[in-house]
């Protein structure tokens, strides 16, 4: 019988970052239990510590690809009504949504939770996480974009919390008209997203939660906050918590949740902690 789907998908490889495979096993061991949910869990090619090559533009094209046909796989096999995504990189809210806007006669609603536009092409950048809601909207890059049987419509996506964008990625997303709100306005009101919802008359859901939404000064499991720094420069996000479970819980008073996707987990001290105690011999070896 249909219900929810909880799919653990520690997909690494979209971001160039073996930290996410930790993160998604954490968030997925972190979130409440619920016995009637299906679980199942997308497979995803190991050693972490390899080095991904650059196939027509993208970094781990066929890696990609192949993680995507199996989650595909997986969620059509067990044909739920709601899906919910522990992450791994952007990229996992890719087969869940574009399922749900198939099953949902292309009248989903997609509220994006992200510091980033996520619409960027191959031209731009090589990492595959950067494309995955213009893969959605029949954008991105062509070869994920097919995967996507009905696209999602551009009036029923929504930003939260966008900061700063790239001139392209801005060009990208006014050339589709997707409407934004920003992190400010959210602290004060949701009536911006309700008043979206109600104008498009949207009755199913689904919310992509891409954890550096956060700001960095509050939550430090995100880019902006790793150790020592990133060697690139980076969008902070602006948003707590409480600013974040607000939205979803007045949503939640106007249309149906049936989708939830949370990514982008970077647990650093975690990850290296791990990887100090794998050094250590006592855990691998007899100690005489």
């Amino acid at each position: 019988m249909p219900g929810t789907l909880r799919l653990l998908f520690p997909q690494w490889q979209g971001g160039n970052n073996p930290t996410y495979h930790l993160g998604a096993r954490l968030l997925a061991w972190l979130a409440p239990a619920n016995e009637k949910d299906i679980q199942a869990e997308v497979p995803i090619e190991l050693p972490l510590d390899i080095e991904l090559p650059l196939e027509n533009g993208i970094v781990a094209r066929s890696v990609l690809l192949n993680q995507l046909k199996s989650a595909t796989k997986i969620i059509e096999e067990h044909s739920p009504d709601r899906i919910i995504v522990f992450g791994g990189d952007c990229l996992v809210s890719q087969a869940p949504f574009a399922y749900l806007n198939e099953k949902y006669n292309g009248q989903l609603g997609v509220l994006w939770f992200d510091a980033h536009p996520d619409v960027s092409t191959p031209e731009m950048m090589p990492h595959a996480h950067a494309m995955v809601l213009g893969n959605l909207l029949s954008g991105g890059d062509a070869e994920f974009a097919k995967m996507v049987k009905v696209p999602i419509k551009p009036s029923f996506v929504m930003y939260c919390g966008l900061e700063k964008m790239l001139p392209k990625e801005n060009d990208i997303v006014a050339k589709y008209g997707i409407e934004i709100a920003e992190s400010q306005e959210l602290a004060q009101s949701s009536n911006s997203v309700l008043n979206w919802i109600a104008d498009n008359k949207i009755q199913h859901l689904a919310i992509h939660l891409d954890i550096d939404v956060l700001d960095p000064k509050f939550y430090r499991d995100t880019y902006a906050a790793k150790p020592g720094g990133y060697p690139y420069e980076t969008t902070d996000g602006t948003m707590t918590f409480n600013q974040v479970a607000k939205v979803i819980k007045d949503v939640l008073t106007k249309v149906a949740i049936v989708g939830f996707s949370i990514a982008e987990h970077l647990p650093w001290d975690a990850y290296n902690l791990q990887a100090f105690l794998s050094e250590l011999p006592i855990f691998n070896d007899a100690i005489g």
